[in-house]
């Protein structure tokens, strides 16, 4: 199963076999008139409109003998809504965004599945440390149809510019941590270099102060490569790297050095990759239409050596203490008890300006 559909301002995409399907791969959806999707997600990135009055931000609606109206609105006061309405059954469900503080862009992910009578509403910030979900109940099957004519350009849609790109999945698409590494970016372990895709659990790697740790789950996901999914290329030899790396724009970079105490005071500093970019160190990467990335769960919020750099392995935070937000995370199926607890991080984050004026400083 996978992603099947993606839409941004310059392009769409609708596949039956996948997205990242290989040559006579099987179809995941059927594709026949009137065939349903009774599982999936539809997930919308965007950036919030400054606004006095509702503004819808993506809209799509197709008259006929069983109608469909979708829309995803912003609300004034910190509000979005998104309205589902096949057939004169109507779902409509709210969701304030101004609980996960103040925020640029937002993911929006509506899941469900009509067999088991479940659905989930749920928004991440740009950062993905904060998640609110909200269910809902007895959704019912899209049309593939409806599928394909979400991301395909005509009179029945409205994506306002503010949209980042839409995508839909057959899966019910986990929210919260992310992993954020190519696959075949090296990480030290006791043994050398090793790509990080390649490592399992229990295998060791190397934390950038000298100890080895076990690690406690490879966590590997396909995303559309779009937003903030958008691969990132780290140039060497900037920041120590000895090769180039493609990283998740939300991948963090540990910093440390003279420049660091003289700028900011602090021994360390933590850097998105996302803030590296507009620089000498760091460039979009040429992407396709999906993109995997890889992650390590260590016991601890480990600096890993990462080809020569320094970054910071997958962060949970407080997750096994949140029933709700881990059973819609990509650890759902993990034993929540022997999950690891990673309180606060004692390195700052680097705010955009900063992060530009200390790369630079590097690049001198």
């Amino acid at each position: 199963m996978g992603w099947i559909a993606l839409a941004d301002h310059d392009q769409w995409d609708f596949s039956a076999n996948g997205l990242n399907a290989r040559h006579g791969a099987s179809a995941l959806v059927d594709t026949r008139p009137g065939m349903l999707l009774t599982r999936g997600s539809i997930v919308i990135e965007t950036r919030l409109p400054t606004i006095k009055k509702p503004q819808p931000l993506f809209s799509y609606n197709r008259p006929g003998n069983w109608p469909l109206y979708l829309s995803l609105q912003a609300i004034p006061g910190g509000g979005l809504t998104l309205i589902l309405d096949q057939g004169g059954e109507v779902m409509h469900q709210s969701i304030n965004h101004s609980e996960a503080g103040r925020m640029d862009i937002l993911r929006i992910t509506y899941s469900w599945n009509s067999i088991e009578r479940w659905g989930r509403l749920s928004l991440e910030r740009s950062d993905q440390e904060k998640v609110i979900l909200v269910s809902t109940n007895a959704p019912k099957p899209l049309l593939v149809s409806d599928i394909e004519a979400l991301v395909q350009p005509s009179a029945d849609r409205f994506m306002a510019p503010e949209v980042i790109y839409l995508a839909v999945s057959t899966d019910i698409e986990p929210v919260g941590p992310m992993p954020s590494l190519a696959p075949k970016t090296l990480v030290a372990t006791p043994f050398g270099y090793q790509e990080v895709g390649k490592l399992r659990r229990g295998d060791l790697v190397q934390t950038a102060g000298g100890k080895s740790v076990p690690v406690l789950q490879t966590l590997t996901r396909t995303v559309p490569a779009r937003g903030h999914f958008s691969p990132v290329l780290l140039r060497a030899p900037f920041f120590g790297l000895v090769q180039d790396i493609i990283v998740a724009p939300s991948q963090r970079l540990v910093i440390s050095g003279s420049e660091v105490e003289y700028l900011f005071g602090r021994e360390s500093v933590l850097v998105p990759a996302f803030h590296l970019l507009g620089g000498t160190s760091a460039r979009p990467a040429t992407r396709g239409l999906v993109t995997t990335y890889t992650q390590l769960l260590l016991p601890e919020h480990e600096a890993l050596d990462t080809a020569g750099t320094v970054a910071e392995s997958l962060y949970i935070g407080r997750l096994r203490r949140k029933k709700d937000q881990l059973g819609a995370s990509l650890l759902a199926d993990f034993d929540r008890s022997k999950l690891p607890d990673h309180g606060p991080s004692v390195f700052p984050v680097l705010k955009l300006f900063d992060a530009l004026v200390l790369a630079e400083q590097r690049a001198a």
